[in-house]
């Protein structure tokens, strides 16, 4: 199966790749850009293709370069990665930047990529593969369920990923293992979906041992969801002149570092303590519900109604009008959106 896996799923990808913004078709004599080649891995790692591109091109249009991103302000990224997620990231982003641009550069190898700020284990396998042409073995959500069909790997994750990397690495070539690692990702992606894989498409149909047997359906095995607590929270409104005052996050913590509006310090463990930031009179403005990895989150917004504006501190008065310009995580958003509609 080593020998031929590699052979057949790289002739399906000559003809079949997906075209992305930041993907050099295969056959192309053009070399892949490692700063391009991370930046779209790391706004991948939480979000779909699809969604990924339009942030990406944005990103690599404002700041072509990593020496362009490390010299970008912290808050100008983090407010065109609103609505991609995991904030965290895009504060390893910033961070990761400045460590290439002052070393001159991305390392070549695996083992170097994986001394960066915020690289983990797939990003610097991925980058080394598909930047670098070194065979490192790539393993995401859609390679871990190709290769757990393939050899039939019936062990519940997580438990299972410890088996599913010990078989990528067997079937992942010297030659061509960029390619090789974008072909597994599109063929998880487009032939082997989590559900009704289109088996008769599949250039590894033959080898296939859960296909023998007619389980490619019930893999892999995933363990029992854990229900998510729920969570409610407060988030407060205060319009003068046409603008509404915005709070900066704490740099650290859910949503850190990210511009949004004042509330009352719900958190993954707490509720809000419903306790506002100003006194004076405040009326209902509905509710949005959002979840989070770890914990779903009611946030009722109220609308203040007071005039007691000199005892904010520590925020700024942000234009209504451009309140689309102010990055502010999906989750304020939807809370902002509740009132700028109404």
């Amino acid at each position: 199966m080593e020998d031929r896996v590699p052979a057949a799923l790289l002739e399906w990808y000559d003809g079949h790749a997906r075209a992305f913004p930041w993907r050099i078709s295969p056959g192309s004599a053009e070399r892949p850009d490692p700063y391009r080649v991370w930046l779209s891995e790391v706004m991948l790692q939480q979000t779909t293709t699809a969604h990924a591109a339009p942030y990406f091109e944005k990103f690599a249009a404002r700041w072509p370069t990593v020496e362009a991103l490390a010299g970008a302000l912290e808050e100008d990224i983090m407010a065109e990665w609103a609505g991609l997620g995991y904030y965290s990231r895009a504060r390893n982003l910033v961070a990761c930047a400045k460590a290439v641009a002052e070393r001159g550069g991305f390392p070549e190898t695996e083992a170097g990529l994986r001394q960066l700020p915020g690289l983990g284990a797939y990003t610097a396998a991925a980058v080394a593969a598909i930047a670098f042409g070194e065979p490192a073995t790539v393993v995401d959500a859609n390679v871990e369920r190709v290769v757990a069909r393939l050899f039939l790997i019936d062990e519940p994750l997580p438990g299972a990923r410890k088996a599913i990397r010990a078989a990528a690495e067997e079937i992942t070539p010297r030659e061509r293992p960029g390619d090789f690692a974008q072909a597994m990702m599109d063929l998880g992606a487009t032939i082997c979906t989590t559900r009704a894989p289109k088996c008769l498409l599949c250039p590894l149909s033959a080898p296939c041992l859960a296909r023998a047997q007619g389980r490619q359906g019930d893999l892999p095995v995933k363990a029992p969801k854990k229900e998510r607590p729920g969570r409610t929270g407060t988030a407060f409104w205060i319009e003068r002149s046409g603008q509404v005052w915005l709070v900066r996050r704490p740099s650290k913590g859910l949503l850190g570092g990210m511009r949004a509006l004042p509330d009352d310090g719900w958190s993954a463990r707490k509720d809000g303590s419903e306790e506002a930031p100003i006194p004076g009179a405040w009326k209902a403005g509905g509710v949005v519900r959002h979840g989070f990895t770890h914990f779903d989150l009611e946030l009722g917004l109220a609308i203040y109604a007071g005039d007691k504006f000199k005892e904010l501190v520590d925020g700024e008065w942000w234009p209504i009008a451009r309140i689309e310009e102010a990055g502010l995580p999906t989750l304020f958003a939807k809370a902002a959106l509740l009132t700028v509609a109404g």
